[in-house]
């Protein structure tokens, strides 16, 4: 068969030398494919005003597969002052390009696995009843609505008079805010569609169907965000009761949840919830399995597009450095969830199997699983480098 295309996107920061030895270790496991790299990132936005150019957005749309590195987003008065002399003051706004990514192509589901490997000293730990250590396994795979939500962007600084107009309609506003001078007003909107709030929830439902998990938590707050969230419930309730009914159906709020994940978090399988709260949570729960070195994601659209990408960010601080010393897992997990997405599950299954082998061997351990602090001395004190971490799973493999 005539290899893939994948688009590589190294975007900012440590995404490029994470994504290099990902593709290191994609080649070794026997994957074959054709890359073709994409613009997107800082150095775009600088130097052309975009940090997700057109070239990009039309690479992706004819080979469908992405794999992300890491982005680098900075508040809006900050990016203007970055632009190029010849771009400055001319009403360029800058937005984050994975955000863009994700609303051009549809991309509303996004699935983020955190589950526990034997022998990862970062793994959670709590003192059980007997006063003795226990390590609970984590298994949990976290749906995030996407799309919506308050990530949608629909937001305004001193609104213009009709939306200021439109919202004084509501008596809550008029009541809370009425007297408040529309120059100080901002507006961050929390907008939910039934649509995709049933893609989101079907999405979650059908995972712990297919792969036995006995529950599905729907994470948010129906309490006080009653029409987004009170919505969210009252869907997913009709669809378990309806389409699943052997899978139980938890309903907890988000604050309680980060409280209940460090208590008992192997009771959990799979949760939903909508863009922020799942965005909190799913980096809750990669706190427990080591933090965001080993948080991988998927994002996919109804249209047969997806991205995969690390949850970490781009640690402008760490691409400076003369060795890289960043932990490549999340984006290796990244990699294996595009391989499970395209039905290459055998050689997903091999470089999970590497992977889990070098950490529960534990001779090759990047700086965080040493619980160091990230200096470049730390490859003097015995830290792995990110290639030496990859040449170790390589060895495996």
């Amino acid at each position: 068969m005539e290899n893939r295309t994948i688009v590589t996107l190294p975007g900012d920061g440590i995404g490029r030398v994470v994504l290099d030895n990902t593709l290191r270790v994609l080649e070794a496991a026997g994957f074959k494919a054709n890359y073709v790299e994409g613009d997107i990132g800082w150095e775009f936005w600088k130097t052309e005003g975009e940090a997700l150019p057109q070239r990009t957005i039309d690479l992706l749309a004819e080979h469908k597969i992405g794999l992300f590195g890491a982005i680098t987003s900075k508040p809006k008065d900050e990016a203007a002052t970055e632009l190029a002399s010849e771009l400055q003051n001319k009403g360029l706004i800058y937005s984050s390009p994975i955000v863009n990514l994700r609303q051009h192509f549809g991309l509303d589901i996004c699935v983020r696995p955190c589950k526990t490997y034997v022998g990862n000293p970062l793994n959670f730990i709590r003192r059980g009843a007997d006063g003795g250590i226990e390590e609970p396994e984590v298994d949990v795979v976290i749906f995030r609505q996407n799309t919506e939500g308050l990530y949608g962007g629909v937001e305004w600084s001193n609104p213009s008079e009709k939306v200021y107009d439109a919202f004084m309609t509501h008596p809550k506003f008029k009541k809370n805010f009425g007297d408040v001078p529309k120059e100080e007003v901002s507006i961050s909107t929390r907008i939910f569609s039934k649509k995709a709030t049933e893609r989101i929830l079907r999405a979650a439902f059908k995972h712990a169907k297919d792969y036995g998990y006995k529950s599905v938590t729907l994470c948010e707050k129906p309490n006080v965000i009653r029409e987004t969230s009170g919505m969210m419930y009252k869907m997913a309730l009709k669809m378990q009761q309806e389409e699943y009914p052997t899978i139980e159906l938890w309903n907890t709020n988000i604050d309680a949840q980060m409280m209940w994940l460090t208590k008992n978090p192997e009771n959990y399988g799979v949760i939903v919830a909508g863009n922020m709260f799942g965005d909190i949570i799913s980096d809750g729960f990669a706190g427990l399995i080591g933090g965001l070195g080993f948080a991988c994601s998927a994002q996919m659209s109804a249209d047969g597009i997806a991205v995969f990408e690390p949850t970490h960010g781009s640690a402008p601080k760490y691409a400076d450095y003369d060795i890289s010393i960043v932990n490549p897992i999340a984006m290796i997990e990244s990699a294996c969830m595009m391989l499970d997405y395209i039905d290459e599950n055998s050689i997903a299954g091999k470089i999970r199997k590497a992977v889990a082998e070098v950490i529960s061997e534990g001779k090759v351990r990047t700086y965080d699983m040493m619980k160091m602090s990230g200096r470049q001395d730390v490859i003097e004190k015995g830290a792995a480098s990110t290639e030496e971490m990859a040449d170790a799973i390589i060895a495996k493999l």
